[in-house]
């Protein structure tokens, strides 16, 4: 994999409804960037193995991974319950994680040549899949905040789910993303701790893009 130079590198670790995916998706539009929402390829393969029960093995993830798309990303079908819950028993397989890995690099490092760089957000980017990023973020906020925000977009969708079973099941999904064995959630020390809790999506957005102008010399 021959890396493209000088081009600029984003990532962003959060825990989940932290408002990570959005900020993505404004910098990505913003700075003309590459974005790669990491958790749902994790997604894919959930599904793949609700799928494809019988053929489902590393070498049938890896073929398919081989041949990924991101276009293939954009499923709803990605985001269904069930496949959430085989997405996190997938996601602490480690020869899993290495094929997953070497696909977000791929992106990360070698985005389309029309893009001036990569964005990607997940829960090991800075740690792991972009050590050595341009910029490093940490967004996180209270969480009963974080529930209100993903029970507002349940709501939206019309799924009837009740407030405390959302909260519930984000520390859940808190504690098994940073207790994991490999690849957990953390804050490096070099990532620039953004706490959304008070924060607006622009305000955020804003707080970002000052830091990123600094750098950048814009």
């Amino acid at each position: 994999m021959i890396n493209r130079k000088k081009i600029i590198t984003v990532a962003i670790d959060s825990p989940a409804a932290a408002g990570a995916g959005t900020q993505a998706k404004l910098i990505a539009k913003h700075y003309n960037l590459f974005q790669l929402d990491t958790g749902l390829i994790y997604r894919l393969v959930g599904k793949m193995r609700l799928d494809n029960p019988k053929k489902f093995s590393y070498n049938f993830i890896k073929k398919k991974i081989n041949k990924l798309k991101v276009d293939h990303l954009n499923k709803k079908s990605l985001l269904s319950d069930s496949v959430a819950v085989s997405a996190s028993i997938i996601a602490k397989d480690l020869k899993i994680r290495k094929i997953v890995h070497k696909f977000q690099q791929k992106c990360a490092y070698t985005p389309p040549k029309k893009y001036d760089g990569s964005v990607l957000d997940g829960r090991d980017i800075t740690s792991v899949i972009l050590k050595d990023a341009m910029f490093k973020f940490y967004i996180t906020a209270n969480i009963k905040i974080r529930a209100k925000r993903r029970y507002k977009e349940f709501l939206v969708s019309n799924k009837k789910i009740s407030y405390k079973k959302v909260l519930k099941s984000l520390k859940n999904r808190d504690k098994s993303d940073r207790n994991r064995k490999f690849s957990p959630l953390k804050k490096t020390k070099d990532s620039i701790l953004i706490n959304t809790t008070k924060l607006s999506k622009k305000a955020c957005f804003k707080k970002i893009k000052a830091i990123m102008d600094r750098k950048l010399n814009y």
